[in-house]
């Protein structure tokens, strides 16, 4: 396994060598009896590049896990203490990565200067286990799975513009009046496109005609607090803006249930020193956030 990874890293048989303190035919050969033994190609070869197959990426990506699991054990049986090392996969929604997840990232790796960290920010549901993710960002009820979770928040869609756009429109005392004015909506999440509310405790489901329609949250929200209308995001995303009076949520009275946020992690095997590490401590920090307690803020 070590002399693979090296030869992937190295992206050359004799730089892999090298590394491993191996001559370049010794290297060759364990690599032959290696794709022998598991009867499929884990390296495709030509006479000017060296890359990994489809069957090879997994079983590299399932070597360096191994690796660092053994590592872990051989410190824990000798006594010492587990160092949080190797890289960290992770991934969450784009908006909240970047708001959240960024700053904590850096914090985390100048504690840990043994971890690399590959955030992945998309707003897609990733599966942890086929693109070899180590920790996840959630939004929303989750199903069953073997995945651990971890509730750090919770969350609801507001609708919201800026102050100076309710003064001339007024403020709306039900749900149904969004329909009358000017909205921009993001087609970045598939929770906003359905305006939802809820009415002595009836579900009104309304469907606004977005006169702009953007690609991202982002600009959804700088557009009504440029007051150009009406928007509908995830509470976190407004949060500074309306802290700070650029924005005011209206319908707080027709809001639904709050949505949890979770950090999510694979608990079916041994949980490795970095992953519980940066679990834990953006656990702690998310928990203290403000602007992720909507259900508190009623």
């Amino acid at each position: 396994m070590k002399v693979l990874l090296a030869v992937v890293d190295a992206e050359s048989f004799a730089a892999g060598a090298r590394v491993v303190g191996m001559s370049p035919p010794s290297v060759t050969r364990v690599i032959a009896g290696l794709e022998a033994r598991l009867g499929t190609l884990l390296l495709a070869r030509s006479t000017r590049s060296l890359r990994l197959t489809e069957a090879g990426r997994r079983y590299a990506q399932d070597c360096r896990r191994i690796l660092l699991e053994l590592e872990e054990a051989e410190e824990l049986a000798a006594g010492g203490t587990l160092r949080a090392r190797g890289n960290l996969t992770v991934t969450a929604p784009v908006m909240f990565g970047e708001s959240f997840l960024m700053p904590l990232i850096t914090e985390y790796l100048d504690r840990h200067p043994q971890v690399t960290v590959n955030a992945v920010l998309v707003d897609r549901l990733v599966n942890l286990v086929e693109e070899g993710v180590d920790v996840a960002v959630r939004i929303g009820t989750l199903p069953d799975s073997s995945l651990q979770a971890v509730q750090v928040g919770s969350i609801r869609p507001v609708v919201c513009a800026a102050p100076g756009f309710l003064a001339r429109v007024g403020r709306l005392t039900q749900p149904e009046e969004v329909l009358a004015l000017p909205v921009v909506m993001s087609s970045a999440s598939d929770l906003l496109t359905a305006w939802h509310f809820q009415r002595q405790g009836q579900a009104v489901v309304l469907h606004p005609q977005p006169r702009l329609l953007v690609s991202s949250n982002q600009a959804a929200i700088n557009a009504a607090r440029l007051g150009w209308g009406l928007t509908r995001v995830l509470s976190y995303q407004a949060a500074q803006w309306v802290q700070k009076g650029e924005l005011e949520v209206v319908l707080q009275a027709f809001q639904t249930p709050a949505l949890p946020v979770n950090i999510l992690y694979q608990a079916d095997r041994q949980v490795l020193a970095k992953v519980r590490t940066f679990v834990d401590h953006c656990a702690s920090r998310l928990l203290a956030d403000s602007a992720l307690h909507a259900a508190a803020q009623g």
